[in-house]
């Protein structure tokens, strides 16, 4: 088949026409006349190109239906023409037209040109306006910067002026109020302002200060003479007689701002007045208590009939009898001499009387009362506390005194009255022989110290440490001299002794129960060690007090009464669990067994000593070495059926015959027969072992139960 190519012509799709003779030989002949020498890579873009147009709806269509290519080619250029002219004359008539639009467009034109200028100037004119307003902005804070440094000015000018300026009724107040008036202080107040700010301005070398320079200056001369002439009259007023410091105190404290005023514009003035306060309470706080105090100690027991301050001679381990006075008489014993040694009532002083009311010295003496020291100890000092509590306030306060400075006004003021205080107290402490008058003093000291602590006033802090280093060492030689006298104690140069409990026992029972007792609010290590010395030489002299009888069993009476009655005065007055409660429960209970021992020895000791003979036999498992003793067996058995019940009855009396403690008694007995029901249950136990319990004599033994219904009927009621 032979190939047809059109000349340059494409259809409107841009696709090859072909005729219908093409066929696949004519194509391979025109692609054999393309340049051999052409490169390979447009060939294959040829065949592509091919490729698609084979592909395309209409070449598949002319191929199918078998349209001549070159007619067809033909027919589209006609139409093409056809086309091309049709238009031609449509733009003919429109000529026209499209000339009137040419001018309407020109025209346009034109219009857009000139809007282009107009907004081109409108542009520039903005930005022209856009820096008057940035102008603007800046001229505007420039403003309010102005006007806020000139509202600043005018402010400072004004408080300025405002302080300077001395206003006519300050003037009138200052001149002519008094000043107790709540104006002439609040004119005070500002007028001692104005004198700080002119001073102040005067540093800065203000002009405007020496216009008011002069008037602040006689202002404040006439209020200085004012405030002056008030205090020092206040001050003068404290020294009539029969007069209540107290009332011109509190009204000074009101005026506490007219001593400020002083020490900041005139400091000689308030040295002055301070002065003159300091002598004038100095004097006062003096007389007062030491009238007060010379008053007081007249109300002490000295030499009156049956009362009697302690002396040298009231030692605990004394012979309580009569002392000679001289060649031919003697002074009868005491009968208050227990209360050398006894607290009783006087532990009050450290509870319910301790914030009493002092003692008033002339009603007392009408009523004819007598106190004991550390009953005028406490009102004295009990006085001396709240006055003191008062004045380091008002000095305090008054004076705006903190720390040392508040110290020492308090010290020059109080001083000598706390000097006479002090002299008083060592002179009496030297010569006392009261230890528990002393340690009463040394715990109210305690007490008041803690309760100005609490109010924050420090002022007698060391003078409470002077009095306890005045009292301590006292107190200690104090018992120093009753632990000797204890050691030194003779037992064969007392008098007649019995197995009651010793007076030189009570009297340590007593004291010790006492000082314990006050000891245990502020507990200190040196009591406990005099206490423990005094102790042990109790303890010993018991012993040696014991040894002065001939039979055991009197000896072991008397240690038991005497540590029963130490016990119960200490368990009485002190806490159950002290050291000196632990040592003497241990103590009578060691001797109360031993007792026990000794009173069922004498009837039933055969019975007791076979039972502990024949449990250590059982134990070495020598059971066969007790078919010997079946005579011994039947001694204690037919000795304890024939005597049980004289000797139950015979224990009884003995006991409650010997302690002087009937609670104590009635408990060792208790504890004496149930320590026999224990050794004849152990013997009916031991019988029936090994080759006892072949005994015929086992059939006359008592049934336990018997014995212990019998028991029973010592059984107290109570």
């Amino acid at each position: 088949m032979s190939a047809v190519v059109a000349d340059d012509t494409k259809t409107s799709d841009g696709i090859i026409g072909i005729g219908e003779e093409v066929g696949i030989e004519e194509v391979h002949l025109n692609l054999g006349e393309l340049d051999l020498t052409s490169n390979e890579f447009l060939l294959d873009e040829v065949d592509v190109h091919i490729q698609q147009n084979l592909e395309d709806d209409i070449v598949k269509e002319a191929l199918k239906t078998g349209v001549d290519l070159r007619q067809y080619s033909k027919q589209i250029e006609k139409e093409l023409l056809d086309v091309e002219n049709a238009s031609i004359q449509d733009y003919i008539k429109e000529s026209q037209n499209i000339a009137s639009l040419h001018k309407q467009i020109a025209a346009c034109d034109t219009i857009l040109e000139r809007m282009e200028m107009m907004l081109n100037g409108f542009q520039g004119d903005l930005s022209s306006i856009s820096n008057e307003i940035q102008t603007l902005q800046d001229q505007s804070i420039t403003m309010n910067v102005k006007l806020k440094n000139r509202q600043a000015i005018r402010g400072e000018l004004s408080q300025f002026v405002d302080e300077m300026v001395i206003p006519e009724s300050m003037i009138t107040h200052i001149l002519d109020t008094s000043v107790t008036e709540r104006e002439f202080l609040e004119q005070l107040h500002e007028l001692n302002h104005k004198i700080n700010f002119v001073k102040e301005q005067s540093f800065r070398e203000a002009r405007s200060c020496q216009d008011v320079k002069d008037i602040l200056e006689k202002l404040k001369i006439k209020a200085i003479a004012k405030i002056r002439e008030f205090l020092l009259q206040k001050i003068y007023s404290l020294r009539k007689a029969m007069a209540n410091y107290q009332i011109p105190q509190n009204t000074m404290l009101k005026f506490r701002f007219f001593n400020e005023f002083l020490m900041a514009n005139e400091r000689h003035i308030a040295k002055e007045i301070r002065d003159e306060y300091i002598d004038t309470m100095s004097k006062i706080y003096y007389s007062y208590f030491k009238g007060y105090s010379s008053r007081l100690m007249k109300l002490q027991p000295i030499q009156l009939m049956f009362e009697e301050m302690a002396t040298r001679e009231d030692l605990m381990g004394v012979e309580d009898t009569a002392k000679k006075t001289g060649f031919f008489s003697s002074r009868p014993s005491l009968m208050n001499r227990s209360t050398v040694f006894t607290l009783g009532q006087r532990g009050d002083v450290l509870t319910s009387e301790l914030e009493a009311p002092v003692i008033v010295p002339h009603a007392a003496q009408k009523s004819d009362a007598k106190y004991t020291f550390e009953c005028l100890f406490r009102s004295l000092h009990f006085a001396l506390m709240d006055n003191c509590c008062r004045e380091f306030l008002f000095v305090v306060d008054f004076y705006m005194a903190i720390g040392s400075v508040a110290q020492n006004l308090f010290d020059a003021i109080m001083g000598k009255t706390l000097t006479m205080f002090l002299k008083q107290m060592e002179d009496y402490v030297n010569d006392c022989y009261d230890s528990i008058a002393i340690f009463l003093c040394i715990h109210i000291i305690y007490r008041y110290r803690t309760m100005m602590q609490k109010r924050s006033v420090p002022g007698l802090d060391r003078y409470w440490d002077a009095l306890l280093n005045a009292m301590w060492p006292r107190f200690d030689y104090i018992l120093q001299l009753n632990i000797q006298s204890v050691r030194d104690c003779d037992p064969q140069k007392l008098r007649h002794i019995d197995v009651r409990p010793h007076y030189i026992t009570r009297r340590y029972a007593e004291f010790s129960a006492a000082i314990v007792g006050i000891n245990q609010s502020y507990p200190d290590e040196r009591v406990d060690r005099l206490l423990g010395q005094l102790q042990s030489e109790v303890e010993n002299f018991i012993l040696k007090m014991a040894a002065e009888f001939p039979q055991r069993k009197e000896q072991l009476v008397y240690l038991i009464n005497n540590y029963d009655m130490m016990l119960a005065v200490l368990m009485e007055r002190t806490a159950e669990d002290s050291k000196e409660t632990e040592s003497f429960k241990e103590l009578l209970q060691a001797r109360t067994q031993e007792y026990i021992e000794e009173i069922l020895a004498p009837h039933f000791g055969g019975m007791i000593t076979f039972v502990k003979d024949c449990e250590v036999i059982l134990e070495r498992g020598q059971a066969e070495q007790l078919k010997q003793e079946e005579r011994r067996v039947q001694q204690i058995v037919r000795g304890f059926n024939n005597d049980w019940k004289k000797a139950l009855e015979t224990i009884n009396q003995d006991v409650m015959r010997s302690f002087t403690n009937f609670k104590n008694g009635t408990q060792i007995l208790q504890g004496g027969l149930t320590q026999l029901i224990q050794y004849y249950h152990g013997f009916q136990k031991v019988l029936s072992q090994g080759p006892l319990r072949n005994f015929q004599i086992r059939n006359e033994l008592i049934n336990i139960h018997h014995v212990m219904v019998e028991v029973k009927k010592y059984k107290p009621n109570f």
